[in-house]
């Protein structure tokens, strides 16, 4: 089959492998219809995360058809359409059973190595590294799928393959990042990013009664999908105080929610911010905490900071002094994707929201290498890429 393996920084090709194999009874076998590049992929692709081996297959955020299934496998059969949750779960351990599912004690095989780094394992992902269970990806034509009763879930026929994929992952994330903030009806929120995660966070602080979101980037596609179809305020950062330009639009107060969609790869022009790079590129710091330096800063007094936005492992200058003088909540952590699948699938269903609309290129998996050339450097107004492995199939017509 074909598949597209990491062989280094910035260097991703498409290869023929050997297609997975049935490794036990849970298991099941899924031919890939649609996959998408997620802003986390970047994060190998540019080197950030440790423990990949070249040849590596790549993705998390994949859907498609079940082809076989295990002996112990009850609730799938060959020809079921499925999404698939991004973190491996197995539905038993006391993490899975609280709905804590991206904390599995049981789906990492290379616990230790992730121990070393963490202290604790978190579950096992796709395609994300020997640290987090050394598993295939689904950026593929076909994938293998561990405790296939526990994660995937069916998705009707008359959705389009485009408008359930992200519940494997963005959509779940934007949502959870919003939740978890317990947002009170008239609450002001600020969105930090405005990729799709934070897209999908904007829409969900809608969703959870947020009177107003503000969403914050650089770049003048990201900001007008966030206003025209996401809804909201935006503050184009360049050459701006972020902080300041937000106490003034909150009369001083500051935002009730600030949403970290950034992650550890931020990319500004402040002097900290190059200070960042250097001790980043130099491995001194994993991160470049700017979005959350700021959403500490921005956030009112007895506040939520929330973070959706990949973080690896060790940050400096960050103002802890202002979060604990504010008596700030911070929540944060890997989506418990499992947890939102039913309720955000139902809420599809019901027209509430298209998740599609982040959807700016699709392209075969052939051109997989393309696709992440222009997504990391925002080529073509470039937020986000599917990649379809049937040309003849659904998803190409959807």
């Amino acid at each position: 089959m074909k598949a597209v393996c990491w062989y280094g920084r910035s260097d991703v090709r498409v290869e023929e492998v050997p297609d997975p194999i049935l490794l036990n009874p849970h298991d099941a076998i899924i031919k890939v219809t649609l996959t998408a590049i997620c802003g986390s992929d970047l994060h190998l692709y540019d080197g950030f995360v440790p423990t990949m081996v070249p040849g590596d297959i790549m993705g998390h955020e994949f859907m498609g058809r079940v082809v076989e299934v295990g002996s112990e496998v009850k609730r799938l059969q060959p020809g079921d359409r499925v999404v698939v949750p991004f973190p491996i779960s197995c539905g038993a351990c006391s993490y899975c059973e609280s709905g804590q599912w991206s904390l599995c004690d049981n789906s990492n095989p290379n616990a230790g190595v992730a121990e070393t780094l963490y202290g604790y394992s978190p579950a096992g992902i796709y395609g994300y590294s020997h640290a987090f269970g050394g598993y295939a990806g689904g950026q593929a034509e076909y994938v293998r799928v561990p405790y296939a009763d526990v994660g995937p879930i069916k998705v009707p026929d008359e959705l389009s393959d485009a408008q359930v994929l992200f519940l494997t992952d963005i959509f779940p994330t934007g949502y959870m990042a919003a939740e978890q903030a317990n947002i009170q009806p008239g609450d002001v929120v600020a969105v930090w990013g405005c990729g799709p995660v934070g897209q999908m966070a904007i829409k969900s602080a809608y969703l959870l009664g947020a009177e107003r979101v503000i969403a914050i980037d650089r770049i003048k596609e990201r900001l007008q999908m966030a206003r025209d179809q996401a809804g909201a305020e935006v503050i184009n950062r360049e050459g701006r105080d972020v902080v300041e330009t937000l106490k003034q639009m909150t009369a001083g107060r500051g935002p009730d929610v600030c949403i970290d969609a950034v992650g550890l790869e931020a990319h500004v022009g402040s002097l900290l911010a190059v200070v960042d790079r250097v001790k980043q590129a130099a491995r001194i710091e994993t991160g470049r905490p700017v979005a959350l330096r700021e959403a500490i800063q921005a956030c009112s007094k007895g506040g939520v900071v929330s973070l959706a936005g990949v973080y690896g492992g060790f940050l400096d200058t960050v103002p802890f002094g202002a979060a604990f003088n504010k008596g700030l909540t911070f929540k944060m952590g890997q989506t418990h994707v499992q947890k939102y699948l039913k309720p955000l699938l139902e809420r599809i269903q019901r027209g509430e929201i298209d998740p599609s609309f982040v959807i700016t290129h699709r392209l075969p998996l052939e051109d997989a290498p393309y696709g992440y050339r222009i997504f990391r450097e925002k080529l073509d107004g470039c937020i986000k890429v599917v990649l379809e492995t049937d040309h003849n199939g659904r998803s190409m017509a959807q």
